[in-house]
């Protein structure tokens, strides 16, 4: 994924470098439930175990029982299996229970550290990464990792022991027959190890061609108004299928390498199991070896033969495994550009929203080689409203994204309260601003969690009266619920103006001493701009309050109004005064207005 702040080793081709060192870091998430994972391995050494005493049993079954024709014997041997059957049937059980119930823990637990990570990454990161990919890694990566480590992880100890204690038993048993068997092993660890690194490869290529999948869904779904207003369905749909068929492409090499693997260990396997069948019989036929041993060394030749054909199939899964781990230590290592000092100073109180920044120098990760911002200078008084115009792409936004310190700057200061905000707590800086956005986020919730977002701690009384300060209360009460009514996703059952009063709201909550206005009456009718605007000249009663707006008859009552071009202060003054002193501002007063503004501040 690229991004600016990931962290990630890459290759000679910019591709992340491949290690299987990535599994060995989320298996750190095991150690806490260590206890569980004990039991659980104490349980498949005993299941082991129990299964191996199989062929002993089996052993003394022919050589006591079948050839001595002994009944007593085969009696006692069928309730000794019996008990074994047991044995491993209750084993299998902890075994399954615990290690699933481990995998469950582990996994919770790496999607609360990669989420917390997420939230805790600056914007930066998500300019240069596609929400949808990183979505995929949080669920679809986790998912399959979750069956590694309650399953696949358990399974190859399993076959590991079995495929271990099988060997040993094979020399016990008969020492000859087991060289010769294991002249088979080197030819079954050449396509293990050759296919494997491929297999892990294109495990990679698939998980990323899954989370085109989930990007392309989800920007998709986002815009299905736009995609359904302009009869984009049937490209969308194409697009979709692209993106389909490419994840099926990487999953059938994928797939057709894993199949080749399985298919040419499982052939050398029991093709020597056959081998060593044939020229135990003739031991048998010549006295060498009893019927018993043999079939004991049968019975152990296929275990060593299943534990290595699935040994070949886990590897397989785990390889596959080590690609979307790898994408999840990506997102575990990526780290934020703007951080807390290691001791932050400490905003003065009480606060008083001063805002200063000085020869500001800014660009955008996306676009480094233009800049946003171009030694920019703006001083705003305490209590003080100050509009920032100018045309699309002069920097407005960007002055506010500074202020939150969404981004550092690469040059100058911006100050608040006194204070640089690079020797500040980027929280401590964010809990003294509230900002009113053009398009404001609504949760996935009912009104009274969306307006408390903007403090937790607030009681009902409090919620009610910044509603009703929003403007707010009456439309709210309206809905069927009150303030209980679930709002939709994204506020899907509210107007324009309904969800900004909501923000209103949520910023009347904070009681911010530094108000950020983003072109919040832009998008709205007359009836829903003047309803918006006087919840707003509320707001801002008090607050020193910076206001971006392209409608100047929104601002033209401002203290001072900053006109901005490319990234440059241009004039500063009021609408009278702006409109003789700077050219800009009067051509763009001039399209609103016409000619000639006659506008007065009312």
């Amino acid at each position: 994924m690229a991004s600016a702040t990931s962290a990630s080793a890459t290759s000679a081709s910019g591709r992340p470098a491949v290690s299987t060192r990535h599994l060995r870091r989320v298996l750190g998430f095991v150690k806490p439930y260590g206890g569980l994972a004990a039991l659980a391995g104490l349980a498949l050494l005993i299941t082991a175990g129990a299964t191996l005493t199989v062929g002993q049993g089996l052993k003394l079954l022919i050589d006591r029982g079948f050839v001595a024709d002994d009944p007593a014997t085969l009696d006692n041997a069928l309730l000794l299996l019996l008990g074994v059957i047991a044995v491993i049937a209750l084993g299998t059980f902890f075994r399954f229970t615990l290690i699933s119930w481990v995998g469950e823990k582990v996994v919770a637990d790496l999607r609360r550290a990669v989420f917390a990570n997420l939230t805790a990454l600056d914007v930066g990161f998500y300019e240069t990464s596609r929400t949808g990919d990183v979505l995929s890694r949080l669920v679809a990566d986790t998912t399959l990792l979750q069956s590694v480590v309650g399953s696949t992880f358990s399974m190859a100890l399993r076959n590991v022991l079995m495929l271990g204690g099988g060997t040993v038993f094979l020399f016990i048993t008969n020492p000859r027959l087991t060289l010769l068997a294991l002249l088979v092993v080197p030819l079954v660890l050449i396509p293990i190890l050759t296919a494997g690194r491929r297999v892990r490869r294109l495990s990679r290529a698939s998980q990323d061609r899954i989370a085109d999948i989930g990007a392309r869904a989800e920007e998709t779904l986002n815009g299905i108004r736009t995609v359904q207003a302009f009869t984009g369905e049937a490209r969308a749909q194409a697009a979709f299928d692209a993106d389909i068929q490419g994840a099926l492409g990487a999953a059938k090499a994928r797939i057709l390498t894993r199949g080749v693997l399985m298919t040419c260990v499982i052939f050398l396997v029991f093709g020597a199991v056959g081998v060593i069948l044939w020229a135990g019989g003739h031991d048998v036929l010549s006295g060498r070896i009893t019927a018993g041993e043999l079939s004991a060394f049968v019975f152990y030749a296929v275990v060593v033969a299943s534990a290595a054909g699935a040994l070949s199939e886990v590897a397989g899964d785990l390889y596959r495994a080590a690609g979307a781990v790898e994408r999840l230590v990506e997102l575990l290592d990526a780290r934020p550009a703007v951080t807390a000092p290691a001791h932050p100073v400490a905003l003065p109180e009480p606060a008083r929203g001063a805002v200063r920044l000085e020869e500001v120098v800014f660009h955008y990760p996306s676009r480094p080689d233009m800049a946003a911002l171009r030694g920019l200078s703006l001083d705003v008084a305490a209590g003080e409203t100050v509009a920032l115009v100018g045309p699309s792409g002069a920097g407005k936004t960007t002055v506010l994204q500074m202020l939150l310190r969404a981004y550092d700057p690469q040059g100058g200061r911006v100050l608040l309260d006194g204070v640089n905000l690079r020797d500040a707590d980027p929280k401590a800086v964010r809990g003294r601003i509230g900002l009113v956005p053009q398009d404001p986020v609504i949760f996935s919730a009912d009104a009274w969690e969306n307006i408390r977002y903007g403090r937790p701690d607030a009681s009902d009384a409090e919620v009610r009266a910044a509603a009703e300060a929003a403007r707010a209360l009456d439309f709210i009460e309206a809905l069927p619920e009150g303030f209980g009514t679930f709002l939709g996703e994204k506020g899907v059952r509210l107007s324009g103006g309904q969800k900004q009063r909501i923000a209103i709201a949520r910023a009347l909550l904070r009681d911010p001493c530094l108000l950020l206005l983003d072109e919040a009456t832009s998008a709205l009718d007359a009836e829903n701009e003047r309803l918006v605007q006087e919840a707003l000249e509320r707001l801002m009663q008090g607050r020193t309050t910076i206001v971006i707006a392209h409608r100047l008859a929104t601002v033209v009552n401002a203290d001072r109004i900053a006109v901005l071009e490319d990234g440059r202060l241009v004039a500063t003054g009021t609408h009278a005064q702006l409109l003789d002193d700077s050219p800009l501002y009067a051509r763009l007063a001039a399209l609103q207005f016409g000619e000639r503004s006659t506008l007065a501040p009312g």
